[in-house]
């Protein structure tokens, strides 16, 4: 996704709106992260140099945690605890990608860019959510 498509994205006049764009969005990306790693964890622990029930585990949790952001960002109007808690859950996994991957990962090239990419996106979705809860808070004051 572009810069300018997530600028038209969370482009609204309603902070709301935009909180729960990005929340979705996060769900979407991270659900079907969890699912493609469910459902083909075979062939992608092969390619990526990670053991198939790692993956397994992982699509599990990404898949149960993607559909709890996507009910949160269902809401009209999501309240602050449980975004922060979204919030700090991506910063959690962007910390534990890179040290699982310094410290026990024995990933491939694709695998190690892969976990490196997979957690500047998700701390692209923490920092975007930060931001979008502080302009909704700051509106709301």
């Amino acid at each position: 996704m572009s810069a300018t498509q997530l600028t038209a994205l969370v482009r609204t006049r309603d902070p709301h709106a935009a909180l729960r764009r990005l929340l979705a969005l996060d769900a979407v990306v991270t659900g079907a992260n969890g699912l493609a790693y469910l459902a083909a964890s075979g062939p992608l622990g092969r390619f990526l140099g990670v053991e198939r029930d790692l993956l397994l585990a992982l699509g599990a949790i990404l898949a149960l945690y993607g559909a709890a952001v996507g009910l949160l960002a269902a809401r009209s109007r999501p309240a602050a605890l449980p975004v922060r808690a979204v919030i700090e859950t991506n910063l959690a996994w962007t910390v534990l990608s890179l040290l699982a991957l310094a410290l026990w990962l024995s990933p491939t090239t694709a695998g190690a860019v892969w976990t490196v990419l997979q957690a500047l996106t998700v701390a692209g979705f923490a920092a975007l959510q930060h931001l979008s809860l502080k302009v909704r808070q700051d509106i709301s004051e």
